[in-house]
C-alpha cells in the first residue's frame, strides 16, 4: 500500500503555507520531513491524516489496506495525549472502543501492543506515574493498536531529554524492523531524522515546497555503528546546508511577528 500526495497546496487566509507538494510513502518506507520553523511540516501531516483540507491538491491511497488495519493513519504527537484518569492498558484500548470487535480480539490487539512497546509490566500504571519517554511509549502501543497502514509521527521525540530520545530511537527501528510500518515523520532534528529514514524530504520556508530528497542507503540497523559515521556526516552537513540560510530567516521572521 503506498501513500501518494499530489500538488497539496494550503493556505492559512491570506498566509501561504504549503505549494504543490508531490510526495510518495512507499510500504514499509521511513519517509521523515525536515524544513526550517514555519514551513508547513505540521500543516501537511495534517493534511495527509485528514484534519484539514488541502487548499489544492490530493491525498489518495494506492493498494489494499491491509486486513487487520482498523484505521488507515494515525498520529503520534509530541504531548503523549493520554487520559491521565485512564491506566496504561486502558488507553492503549482506547481506539479500539469505536470499532465492533469482540473482547477476544480486543484483548489479543492490546497485549500485542503493550508486548511491542515493553510496556506488558506497566499496564496497570497510570500515565502520572510513567516517565516521559515510558508516556510516549504509551502513545506509540496506541497507535500500532490499529495497526495502522501508516504512521504519521508529529515530532514524537522533541519534549524528551537526549537520552530517553535515544532510547526511543532504538525503540522505534526496532519496531519498524519488526513490522515494517510505513511512517511519515516530522522533525527539527537532522540526526533524528539520518537514524531513521529511509528517505528525508527537505521543505522551503514558507510556503513550503519540496526542495530536495535525500536518499539514506545505509541500513537502518547499521546506522549506530562506527562504519556509517563517516556517510552520516557528510549527508548531515549536505541536510543542514539546505536549510540554514532559509532556517536563520524562518527564525528572524518568527521573532519579528
Amino acid at each position: 500500500m503506498e501513500l501518494i500526495v499530489e500538488q497539496v497546496s494550503h493556505a492559512y487566509g491570506a498566509l501561504p503555507v504549503l505549494a504543490g507538494i508531490d510526495l510518495r510513502v512507499a510500504a514499509g518506507e521511513v519517509v521523515v520531513v525536515v524544513g526550517p520553523s514555519g514551513c508547513g511540516k505540521s500543516t501537511l501531516l495534517a493534511i495527509v491524516g485528514g484534519l484539514l483540507q488541502p487548499a489544492g491538491g490530493s491525498v489518495a491511497m494506492s493498494g489494499a489496506v491491509p486486513a487487520d488495519s482498523l484505521n488507515p493513519f494515525t498520529f503520534v504527537f509530541q504531548d503523549f495525549a493520554l487520559l491521565p484518569w485512564r491506566s496504561v492498558e486502558c488507553n492503549v484500548a482506547l481506539p479500539l472502543e469505536h470499532h465492533a470487535l469482540g473482547a477476544g480480539e480486543r484483548r489479543a490487539r492490546v497485549d500485542d501492543a503493550l508486548r511491542r512497546t515493553g510496556l506488558a509490566e506497566f499496564r496497570a500504571a497510570f500515565p502520572k506515574q510513567l516517565s516521559g519517554g515510558m508516556r510516549q511509549r504509551v502513545g506509540i502501543a496506541r497507535a500500532l493498536v490499529v495497526r495502522p497502514a501508516v504512521l504519521l509521527m508529529d515530532e514524537p521525540l522533541s519534549a524528551l531529554d537526549a537520552q530517553t530520545r535515544e532510547l526511543l530511537m532504538d525503540d522505534f527501528l526496532a519496531l519498524w524492523l519488526d513490522r515494517r510500518v510505513a511512517a511519515l515523520y516530522v522533525t527539527h532534528n537532522l540526526d533524528e531524522a539520518l537514524r531513521l529514514a529511509d528517505r528525508i524530504v527537505v521543505l522551503s520556508r514558507r510556503p513550503g515546497r519540496i526542495r530536495a530528497v535525500v536518499p539514506v542507503a545505509i541500513p537502518q540497523r547499521e546506522r549506530a555503528g562506527k562504519a556509517a559515521r563517516g556517510e552520516l556526516g557528510r549527508l548531515r552537513a549536505e541536510l543542514w546546508e539546505s536549510i540554514r540560510a532559509e532556517a536563520v530567516d524562518a527564525d528572524r521572521e518568527m521573532l519579528d511577528a
